[in-house]
């Protein structure tokens, strides 16, 4: 059982993940936004990696990936950072990056660094679902790593069905068919979407991201999800009010 299993037998409704950043605002605040996110109790964090060309992302994560990089950030270091905190960090991480960075990095070395850093489950956006079950289940299967995949609006029944098979941690159901980013109400159609997926009966966890940025987004989504990832009005926040307003971002969303 990873630890994002091990959340859901203790809390299976209105969970609240945070995505954020590393490196960002500044090179060295990885450890501490972790840490501070684990004091607020949100259930568990996504960590991202900062990427020149990310597929999924809008201009908020895209601009704080950008200053990361300009901060000097890169996989070693970031891994180091996380090392910090592997002792004292009780709150389970979920790190999100793309294909190329574990390529570049060497596969087997990335995913070692994983596992050395505690952490046990990853996103990949943009991992092809016939290289998944040709090479990459077999790879993480043997460092104990499970990925967790996306669905969008467009996203077919089969596919769907064939994701939960695989799915040992949750499904990322992407709220609207674009990039990240605050997008006021939930509409009408997201909620069609919503019960629809949920009509399904899967046997995974739904966690909802994409445009979930406050209190009343957050309830609309669990109302149809287990929980939701909360990215963009976190790392503009973050920008705006730094680290140690964390808190304050925090608790009007989960009180």
């Amino acid at each position: 059982m990873n630890s994002i299993q091990e959340i859901f037998q203790k809390k299976d409704k209105n969970l609240l993940s945070i995505y954020f950043t590393c490196g960002y605002p500044k090179l060295d605040d990885t450890a501490k936004v972790i840490s501070t996110l684990e004091n607020s109790k949100v259930d568990f964090i996504e960590v991202g990696l900062p990427y020149s060309d990310p597929l999924a992302d809008g201009p908020t994560i895209q601009e704080s990936s950008q200053k990361a990089l300009e901060n000097g950030i890169n996989l070693d270091i970031i891994f180091d950072q996380l090392m910090t905190i592997k002792e004292t960090n009780k709150t389970p991480l979920v790190l999100m990056g793309y294909l190329n960075q574990m390529l570049k990095y060497g596969e087997e070395k990335f995913c070692q660094k994983v596992v050395d850093c505690g952490i046990d489950t990853v996103i990949l956006p943009d991992l092809p679902m016939v290289e998944f079950e040709n090479h990459y289940k077999l790879l993480f299967d043997k460092y104990g790593i499970t990925n967790v995949f996306l669905i969008t609006p467009h996203t077919s029944e089969e596919r769907i069905r064939k994701i939960d098979s695989y799915s040992k941690a949750f499904i990322y159901v992407v709220a609207s068919a674009s990039i990240t980013g605050a997008k006021g109400d939930i509409s009408s159609n997201q909620i069609s979407y919503f019960e629809r997926i949920k009509a399904m009966n899967l046997q995974s966890k739904l966690i909802i991201g994409f445009g979930i940025s406050d209190k009343e987004t957050f309830t609309t989504a669990c109302k149809y999800a287990n929980g939701t990832i909360i990215g963009s009005a976190f790392i503009k926040n973050l920008g705006i009010n730094g680290v140690d307003k964390i808190d304050e971002f925090i608790k009007p969303i989960i009180s």
